[in-house]
């Protein structure tokens, strides 16, 4: 399941064009030679992926003191459905649950950090606006968490969440080169696409808690009923004369 988070990725670069374009595209030019600007522009997206890996670790490590209280399946289905959940529930829920509990002053001050860091001239602090980029609040970010949050160890947690960044790597990296946007249509096509995919995604993780016995969907876990019964027709038992 960890190559869901690139397929993901790849996905919600399409939204990030949307939501985080206009920063991609103000990011300050310097006074450096052609190979400052693509290197401010790669740390940029970079600071981005490592803020992604961060917070894989951050959610690996609540994954894994569930899955010690024996819930793992518990928590493949629970992350589909919070999936599902961000897809139907509007951004205005989510900005309110923001205001309650405090995380929006916390936002602020990212945006602030952000402000400030663009004022600079080296290269080095396009690659901390990433890294504070990283922390701004985005559906596709959560649908990742959701789904790190399943995952077997912290690193493959960290794993899911660098790969998917890699997968929103390419388009804003040559975004944030080029100096425009992804033409209108094809960005709403997208957004009208993203939905649909992100509850396909919902549904592998609930499919893969429910333990099916499907290979590669639903695989039974080794205590389970039915990779008993499978290791018992691949093992039978000797019977003695």
């Amino acid at each position: 399941m960890i190559w869901t988070g690139f397929i993901l990725g790849i996905l919600g670069s399409f939204h990030c064009v949307g939501m985080c374009g206009a920063i991609a595209l103000s990011l300050p030019v310097g006074k450096g030679s052609g190979w400052s600007f693509v290197a401010g522009r790669f740390l940029y997206n970079l600071g981005r992926l490592v803020t992604y890996s961060l917070l894989g670790a951050g959610a690996g490590l609540l994954g894994k003191s569930l899955q010690l209280a024996g819930l793992q399946q518990t928590l493949s289905i629970v992350s589909g459905v919070l999936i599902l959940l961000l897809v139907v529930v509007p951004a205005t829920t989510s900005a309110k649950f923001r205001k309650a509990t405090g995380l929006e002053s916390m936002l602020q001050q990212v945006k602030v950090s952000m402000g400030f860091f663009f004022q600079k001239k080296g290269v080095w602090a396009l690659g901390a606006v990433g890294l504070l980029n990283g922390l701004l609040p985005c559906g596709f970010v959560y649908f990742a968490l959701a789904g790190a949050v399943s995952m077997p160890t912290v690193a493959d947690s960290m794993l899911y969440m660098l790969l998917f960044g890699a997968g929103t790597f390419p388009l804003m990296f040559l975004l944030s080169l080029s100096g425009k946007y992804i033409q209108l249509g094809l960005r709403r096509f997208f957004t009208k696409v993203i939905p649909y995919a992100a509850t396909c995604l919902a549904i592998l993780f609930i499919l893969r808690g429910l333990n099916l016995g499907i290979p590669y969907v639903s695989p039974a876990t080794p205590n389970s009923n039915l990779a008993d019964s499978s290791m018992a027709t691949c093992h039978p038992a000797t019977v003695n004369p």
